[in-house]
C-alpha cells in the first residue's frame, strides 16, 4: 500500500481528495492537515509515503510546509491547485523549487467536464511519485530568484563526463523536460548572461494552465525574456520560448516558430521528441538539444535524430535528476553525445555559444 497524507485547508476538498485517492485500491489515506503547520507536524509523525499539498494554506502555506518538510523529513510532495491566480501559481513553482516533484490540477465535483480525467491524473501521479526517492534539501543563502528567504536545494554533482568545447556555431537550443523540470530549468537559465547570442525553445510537461504561470516563474530567475511561443513568430537572440500546453512547437528553417495540433509518436502534446526532429530538421549541427529529468521517454528519439543530424546533444546526469527516465532512454539509445549535471549543462551553453 502506498501511504498518502493529505494537505488542504478546505473541508470539503479534503473529504474529497481522499475520497478519491482511497478508491484506489493501491493507495490509503493515513491522514489529513488542514494547514502547513499540521502537515508538516503529520509528516514527521505519519512518515506517509506521498503528501498532497494545497498552496495557499492558512498559519503555513504550502511552499514553507514543503521546505520544512524537505529539510527534516523528506517526503515526495505533489502540488495540487485549482487557483491559476498569480501568486498562487508563483508559490506553486516555489514549492517545487525546494524539493515538490510536480504539480496536478486539483480535481472538480463529479458535475466537472474535466472530473473523471483530472482525477485519474492526480491519483496515476501518486502512485508514480511514491516510487521516487527523495533527498534531504539542506537550506542555502544563494537564491535562484529575487527576495532574501533561505531555500533549499539539492547540491548537483560533477559529471565526470567532459564538457564540449566551442567546435561551431550555434545557433538554437533546445529543451525538453518532465517531471522535476521546472527548478533544473530555472538552474540553468539563471546562469545565461543576458546577451545570449541565440533564442531557446523549451517544451516542459506541466498540468493544463501552469505554462504562462512557469513563464512569468522563470522570468524572475533569469536575466534573458521569457514568453509563450506564438505561431509565425520569427525567434530572437537571447528570448526563451515556452511551447504552449496542447500545441507542438517546431522551427522553421528561417527561424519562426510553427504552432500545431499534430499527434507525436509518443502521444504527450508539447512534445520534446516532436521539438527535437523538427530543429534537426532546420538546424541540424548549429543547435543545441538538451533532455532533462522526467518520466518516461519522451524526448529520446528525436534527441537521436539531432544527434545523427550532427547537433550536440545532451542529458541530464543521474545523480543530479529527480526522475532518471527520459535523459535514462536517451543516454540508452546513444542519442546523447553528453551527459552532464545543470551546472555543466549551463557552463556548456556559454562556451558554445558566440555572444552578439
Amino acid at each position: 500500500m502506498i501511504r498518502v497524507l493529505v494537505a488542504d485547508d478546505s473541508a470539503t476538498v479534503r473529504e474529497y481528495l481522499v475520497y478519491l485517492l482511497s478508491e484506489d485500491p493501491v493507495l490509503e489515506v493515513v491522514g489529513t492537515a488542514r494547514d502547513g503547520l499540521e502537515a508538516v507536524a503529520q509528516a514527521e509523525r505519519l512518515k506517509p509515503d506521498v503528501i498532497v499539498m494545497d498552496a495557499h494554506m492558512p498559519r503555513m502555506n504550502g511552499y514553507e510546509a514543503t521546505r520544512q518538510i524537505m529539510q527534516q523529513v523528506p517526503t515526495p510532495i505533489v502540488m495540487c491547485s485549482a487557483s491559476l491566480s498569480r501568486d498562487e501559481v508563483r508559490m506553486t513553482f516555489e514549492a517545487l523549487k525546494v524539493g515538490a516533484l510536480t504539480v496536478v490540477e486539483k480535481p472538480g465535483g463529479p458535475d466537472h467536464p474535466d472530473h473523471a480525467e483530472t482525477a485519474r491524473t492526480l491519483v496515476q501521479t501518486v502512485k508514480l511519485m511514491a516510487e521516487v526517492k527523495v533527498v534531504r534539501r539542506w537550506p542555502r543563502l544563494r537564491d535562484l530568484g529575487s527576495g532574501d528567504r533561505d531555500r533549499g536545494e539539492l547540491a548537483v554533482p560533477k559529471s565526470l563526463t567532459p564538457v564540449p568545447q566551442p567546435h561551431r556555431k550555434i545557433r538554437l537550443i533546445a529543451i525538453g523536460a518532465s517531471t522535476g523540470g521546472p527548478q533544473v530549468i530555472a538552474e540553468i537559465l539563471r546562469d545565461l548572461p543576458d546577451d545570449l547570442g541565440v533564442p531557446v525553445l523549451v517544451v516542459q510537461h506541466i498540468a493544463p494552465g501552469f505554462t504562462t504561470g512557469l513563464a512569468d516563474w522563470l522570468g524572475q530567475v533569469t536575466r534573458l525574456t521569457v514568453k509563450m511561443a506564438e505561431a509565425g513568430e520569427a525567434t530572437r537572440p537571447g528570448t526563451v520560448y515556452l511551447a504552449p500546453n496542447g500545441f507542438q512547437m517546431g522551427i522553421a528553417t528561417e527561424g519562426r516558430i510553427r504552432l500545431t495540433k499534430e499527434l507525436a509518436e509518443d502521444g504527450f502534446s508539447p512534445s520534446a521528441s516532436y521539438l527535437f526532429q523538427s530543429v534537426a530538421e532546420a538546424y541540424g549541427r548549429s543547435a543545441v538539444g538538451i533532455l532533462l529529468t522526467g518520466m518516461g521517454r519522451d524526448g529520446a528519439t528525436g534527441l537521436q535524430r539531432l544527434r545523427e543530424a550532427g547537433g550536440v546533444t545532451i542529458a541530464q546526469d543521474k545523480e543530479s535528476s529527480v526522475i532518471f527516465g527520459m535523459p535514462g532512454e536517451a543516454i540508452r539509445l546513444g542519442a546523447a553525445a553528453y551527459v552532464l549535471s545543470p551546472e555543466q549543462i549551463a557552463g556548456t551553453i556559454r562556451s558554445m555559444v558566440t555572444h552578439r
